[in-house]
């Protein structure tokens, strides 16, 4: 039997790994500290929006009052010219003759160009000029509906010419049942034209004060602590991994407030999570330094081992290919945690084994057989065959079982059962392994990162890799590992289930 030393060049791409892995860490803090190239807005900023969009708000808002007050102010003036006409010819016209005069004082002070009295028996002519246009609106004041009052203002609004308009209305004095008046559109629309214009001016008065305590409102309120939360994020990416630079809370119990509390809580985790990146980067870094030493010492061995196959020794005969298979263990494990800081381990190469078998390999090499204070039983079916990768397998029960032998060396009672119990059943295509101990059990502090790499390495000396790369192997083969709970001590279940058809 042949076992080779490891060249020195087989080194490289375990060094690739971290050099991989290094280069990541760097890259994403370097990708996390690039700012951006943000420039301090004016107008064209979030408060400048606020700005114009509460102008335009205001203004749509004075709108749908002006329809309503033009309508009102049109429908005022009309009653006016009506009163004032009706009013003044009910007077003049109890003398039964009015002078021409007076009948053109009237018709200059109501504007009109002819106005009429309807008495119930007799209709009466009070004072008219010359009408050299024909009449263009007839509006009767009594049938007058919202709808008809809007549709009328506008028609006036927008009325082009020199015509005249019709108006009557209920009289208000005596016997006088209607008054009648012909007034010209010209009138009417620039009274209207006017108070549109005063209107207009107070509602962009309004506006422009509204919009401005808006603005100013707003961007104290909302623009400022929006922009210190994003100087904050500035401020941070520059060192993502320095935790001082983590945005300081105002203590403001609004909205606002709460996106501080998850901004420097982001933060605070980004911070942690590239502290543990570079962290690992540097554990890579370190465990390649000596990674050429080891395997070199390893190899020779080897060669050491080789030599001592050919003594005429039982002992010898018997122990030296068991020593030379954990060399071989040995020389590959050296590499296993550079393996983890590549992208994913390599895939599992699935043969039939017996687990009974890879169990009993798994207490040689950590020494149960013979220890004096920890006992192993191997309570693995001998028929029990799992479809499996031989050195993954092996290296998944070997942490399991290297952490429980650990754990329960380390008790100080003597009096204490410290047993390792391997047990397994098949359910249809998966095989359900289980590695129990009777040790103190899993501290609840580590319990919710057990199997990520340097969050679970609870004892002296641990960095919190075995379970890991257990998990990792596992999942390469499409199973899974979890704590059990429910029973005394730490028993890690394994589901591995067969390759698909």
């Amino acid at each position: 039997m042949k076992h080779e030393g490891l060249p020195e060049g087989r080194v490289d791409p375990s060094m690739g790994g971290v050099d991989q892995l290094s280069g990541c860490a760097e890259q994403e803090i370097g990708q996390a500290a690039e700012p951006d190239d943000r420039g301090h807005h004016s107008l064209g900023g979030l408060s400048g929006k606020l700005l114009l969009l509460t102008g335009v708000f205001v203004m749509l808002a004075e709108v749908f009052i002006y329809v309503p007050s033009v309508v009102n102010f049109r429908n005022n003036w009309l009653n006016d010219r009506l009163t004032t006409a009706g009013v003044a010819a009910a007077v003049l016209s109890e003398t039964n003759t009015i002078a021409p005069r007076l009948q053109e004082q009237l018709l200059q002070t109501t504007g009109a160009i002819a106005i009429s009295l309807d008495m119930g028996t007799r209709r009466s002519m009070i004072a008219m000029s010359e009408m050299p246009f024909e009449v263009e609106f007839v509006v009767d004041m009594a049938e007058m509906s919202p709808l008809m009052s809007v549709l009328d203002s506008f028609k006036v609004l927008a009325y082009r010419g020199d015509g005249l308009m019709r108006v009557v209305g209920a009289g208000q004095m005596g016997a006088v049942k209607r008054v009648d008046v012909v007034l010209p559109i010209g009138l009417l629309q620039k009274d209207m034209l006017a108070f549109s214009g005063r209107i207009l001016a107070l509602s962009l008065m309004i506006s422009i004060f509204t919009a401005t305590l808006v603005y100013i409102s707003l961007r104290a309120l909302l623009v400022r602590p929006l922009q210190r939360l994003t100087q904050s994020m500035d401020h941070f990416a520059e060192m993502p991994d320095d935790v001082a630079r983590t945005m300081r809370l105002s203590g403001r119990s609004d909205e606002l407030g709460d996106a501080e509390v998850r901004l420097a809580a982001m933060q605070k985790a980004l911070s942690r999570a590239l502290q543990q990146k570079q962290r690992l980067a540097d554990l890579g870094l370190a465990v390649s330094k000596i990674n050429h030493d080891l395997r070199n010492l390893l190899a020779s061995a080897q060669l050491f081992l080789e030599r001592l196959e050919h003594v005429p020794d039982p002992t010898v005969s018997r122990l030296a290919p068991k020593i030379l298979a954990t060399l071989d263990r040995a020389v590959s494990y050296t590499q296993a945690v550079m393996s983890y800081g590549k992208a994913q381990e390599e895939a599992p190469k699935r043969r039939l084994l017996a687990l009974s078998r890879v169990g009993d390999d798994v207490a040689d090499v950590l020494g149960l057989p013979e220890h004096d204070s920890v006992s192993f039983e191997n309570k693995v079916p001998q028929d029990l065959e799992i479809d499996a990768d031989p050195e993954q397998i092996f290296r998944v029960l070997l942490n399991l079982c290297r952490n429980a032998l650990q754990v329960l060396e380390s008790e100080r009672e003597g009096n204490l059962v410290r047993r390792i119990v391997l047990d397994a059943h098949r359910d249809k295509t998966c095989v359900h392994i289980s590695v129990e101990d009777t040790g103190p059990g899993i501290p609840e502090n580590i319990k919710t990162s057990l199997f990520r790499a340097f969050h679970s390495g609870s004892k002296q000396g641990g960095v919190g890799l075995g379970l890991a790369i257990a998990a990792e192997l596992l999942k390469a083969h499409g199973g899974r590992i979890r704590l059990d709970e429910t029973v005394q001590g730490a028993c890690f279940r394994i589901e591995l289930p067969d390759r698909a058809a």
